[in-house]
């Protein structure tokens, strides 16, 4: 029986983990949900499997009666030449006012999305996950300037990311 009880606290004290803060990062405070959600377009990113060899990579955010955020995620996949979508779900980890929340695309299962910096217009964002690992440039347009990139760049660089292995996102399906 202690197997099994620690193999629960374990599992348990993992699935935390993935919803939890990198050391350093802290969530804007001022989120306004109503003129976050829509269409934001994935500017750059740090790859991973889930999203490896996509392209023109969107996000749309909804608020559903419940209060949690519907996330629809698709990108065009040049390898398969189909649309990839994968439909998920939000929820605050806080209150609607702290960018921290956990998303969820399989079942139970939920990992950090944290919005780090949101300028005031609501153009650009920058999303982190429960480590450095993760790290997304989303914009409200499919393109933006060499100027919002580098500063991007400065400011995840500047937070511990490492961008040796960045990806700037093809958006041209997009515009």
């Amino acid at each position: 029986m202690p197997i099994v009880k620690s193999l629960t606290v374990s599992v348990v004290i993992l699935l935390a983990g993935c919803t939890g803060l990198p050391d350093g990062i802290d969530p804007v405070s001022d989120l306004d949900v109503e003129r976050y959600q829509g269409t934001w377009y994935e500017i750059a990113r740090l790859d991973h499997s889930f999203e490896e060899g996509l392209s023109n990579v969107t996000a749309e955010y909804s608020v559903q009666d419940d209060g949690s955020i519907r996330v629809i995620n698709r990108g065009f996949s040049e390898e398969e030449g189909q649309w990839e979508e994968a439909e998920g779900r939000a929820v605050f980890v806080e209150d609607e006012a702290n960018g921290h929340l956990k998303v969820s695309f399989f079942g139970p299962f939920y990992a950090s999305y944290v919005v780090f910096r949101l300028d005031e217009d609501y153009r650009f964002a920058y999303i982190t996950g429960y480590d450095r690992d993760y790290l997304w440039f989303l914009s409200k347009t499919p393109t933006v300037d060499d100027e919002a990139l580098e500063d991007f760049k400065d400011v995840a660089s500047a937070k511990g990311f490492d961008l040796e292995e960045l990806i700037v996102v093809d958006q041209s399906r997009n515009r």
